[in-house]
């Protein structure tokens, strides 16, 4: 739930009111009493003794919204025409279409694009399928799949549902690195079934992006596209998170003067998103880290360890830490948080070391309170936009598949991520670094270039050598 009015809750509520007389600073004192904020009032029609007015209004969540339409409904001489949601209106038809790239004016222009002149295209593809990405657009596409298993923070909403977050998905690759995704929602979490139908609509695709599949399912569907297709597989909640924590961590430790082999790292959730962290980080040069999860710290005597938890024990924790989360953040340098709201308390960041650093990403309520995290951590982020370093996806996963599919590449690994965040951090000048800004803005117009070039040099490398 939103704690302070938001464009993501605003409304806009068409009323007719007296010509004269006090009624629209009314409304506007109304809505402000109420917690709301006006960011807009136009004049629809106007006559002699009513005009009809469409008055935008940022509201906490949609009980607020009810709620000061109710208020505002309660002037005297004010009437109620039409409340509309602006989030909702933005989705009505869907955010994405499907856009011809070549005129279709003339037979010719037509005969060219299909048939009788598409059937050479095809043929010269029959004869050498490389060609495929140079001639279709499988150069600039990618798939955008889910199952619905596990969207945003709303859980196990199913594929229909989900199908507006992919939308968003497919819009962000397109504005940031003019690239063509498409949502494909499944109807069907059987992983068998998820990994058989991604590889039979591969062919059409330059690359995957897996998006909101639920751990630990997420991991066997990755490893087995990456096992059987000749194209990027790219689990967003895992990698995409995974770079651009690296980024700001990065950046993090150089405000407070601190290097990643040496600090002691405290991490809160072992899920898809903190392992694909933990793993960046460890082929970053991390040496120190302890991960947690709702049992308390990961280690080698538990009786619940899975494939993915046994690695984790294997790979962490050198100490045998054996404690809870608490425990284990006394005395880190660095707190990260992939889990649960409310976890940790600014007493609890008080006990990390001097110049801590806190990065706290669950979403919409973090771990810890950011104004409790930020009184006592040299440096803090969140995954909130209303916060300073909001650790955002957007950063990274446009550029990485635009350096990916100009490398033309047939999979992706941990130094291409590794490339990527590096390429990230950099974006952040000397001159602008500090506390509040260790990640640029994802509209900061070198990101995307950035990491695609990056990620293109090392997928470019690895075409070379093999």
């Amino acid at each position: 739930m939103a704690t302070a009015p938001s464009v993501s809750y605003s409304i806009t509520v068409r009323l007719e009111v007296p010509a004269g007389g006090r009624a629209v600073s009314q409304i506007t004192h109304v809505v402000e009493n109420a917690g709301g904020i006006v960011t807009a009032l136009d004049v629809n029609t106007a006559a002699h003794e009513t005009m009809r007015i469409d008055v935008t209004i940022a509201t906490r969540d949609t009980e607020h919204a009810e709620a000061i339409v109710t208020a505002v409904e309660a002037i005297e001489g004010v009437r109620v025409h039409k409340v509309s949601d602006r989030t909702f209106l933005m989705h009505l038809g869907g955010k994405i279409e499907m856009r011809s790239k070549v005129p279709l004016r003339t037979r010719d222009e037509l005969s060219m694009a299909y048939t009788p002149g598409v059937a050479r295209v095809s043929l010269a593809i029959a004869r050498n399928p490389e060609d495929v990405r140079r001639l279709t657009v499988k150069r600039n596409s990618v798939a955008v799949v889910t199952d619905g298993s596990a969207v945003l923070g709303l859980g196990n909403i199913g594929p229909q549902a989900a199908l507006p977050v992919m939308e968003g998905k497919a819009a962000l690759f397109k504005r940031f690195a003019d690239i063509d995704a498409w949502p494909i929602c499944l109807d069907t979490q059987d992983t068998d079934e998820i990994v058989r139908t991604v590889q039979i609509i591969a062919p059409a695709f330059g690359g995957i992006n897996l998006e909101d599949i639920s751990a630990p399912r997420c991991f066997e569907v990755e490893a087995r596209l990456r096992e059987l297709l000749d194209i990027p597989v790219f689990h967003d909640d895992q990698h995409g998170t995974a770079i651009c924590v690296l980024a700001a961590l990065t950046n993090a430790l150089r405000v407070v003067g601190k290097d990643l082999s040496s600090v002691h790292i405290t991490m809160a959730g072992a899920g898809a998103a903190g392992s694909a962290i933990l793993r960046l980080l460890l082929h970053a040069g991390a040496k120190h880290v302890i991960v947690c999860d709702h049992r308390g710290a990961v280690h080698a005597g538990r009786d619940d360890l899975d494939d993915s938890l046994r690695w984790i024990a294997e790979h962490t924790n050198a100490g045998d830490y054996r404690g809870d989360l608490r425990g284990a953040v006394k005395g880190a340098d660095v707190f990260i948080g992939v889990s649960a709201p409310g976890i940790l308390t600014g007493a609890d960041i008080a006990a990390m070391n001097d110049d801590a650093i806190v990065f706290a990403l669950a979403n919409p309520e973090p771990e810890v309170a950011y104004d409790e995290a930020r009184e006592h951590a040299a440096v803090v982020a969140t995954g909130r936009s209303d916060y300073p370093n909001q650790i955002n996806n957007v950063l990274a996963f446009p550029g990485v598949f635009r350096g990916l599919l100009d490398a033309q590449a047939k999979g992706v690994d941990e130094d291409m991520l590794l490339a990527a965040a590096r390429a990230l951090a950099a974006v952040v000048s000397d001159e602008e670094l500090g506390p509040n800004y260790i990640v640029p803005s994802v509209f900061h117009p070198d990101v995307t270039p950035a990491v695609a070039a990056a990620v293109r040099e090392a997928a470019t490398a690895v075409r070379a050598g093999s």
